[in-house]
């Protein structure tokens, strides 16, 4: 989903607005991050290490379903997943995000994993 409300499906890819999101282990805190951020950028000078930024997820409910294949065919994947959404009563609760299980430079095409995740929350 994006801000205008459409499905992920319906937007233009000139038109996504994404980030990439790594997950930390516990112990890691923004003050950590902050710090290592300072520390790249006295020795590297990485203007891009200022967009990174520190935050917690906390989505709730979601629909997900494991998607195998290029990323070209995720659309019916995605179909499939607001169906399901449709039947049981679901409707979008936050931005859908993919968790990519593969490594394309290293897996064929056909067979890369994804999870595709949407939040949701009952209809009211």
């Amino acid at each position: 989903m994006v801000d205008s409300g459409k499905q992920y499906t319906e937007v233009p890819r000139e038109e996504w607005r994404w980030k990439l999101l790594i997950r930390q282990p516990d112990f890691v805190t923004e003050e950590i991050v902050e710090k290592a951020g300072e520390e790249i950028m006295k020795k590297k000078k990485l203007e891009m290490v200022n967009e990174v930024k520190f935050e917690k997820m906390r989505e709730g409910k979601c629909v997900q379903i494991l998607h195998i294949g290029p990323y070209s065919t995720e659309p019916q994947s995605l179909e499939n997943m607001y169906e399901l959404m449709k039947e049981k009563g679901l409707v979008y609760n936050g931005f859908h995000h993919e968790i990519y299980l593969s490594d394309p430079r290293k897996v064929p095409e056909e067979k890369l994993k994804t999870i595709l995740r949407q939040p949701v929350k009952k209809k009211d």
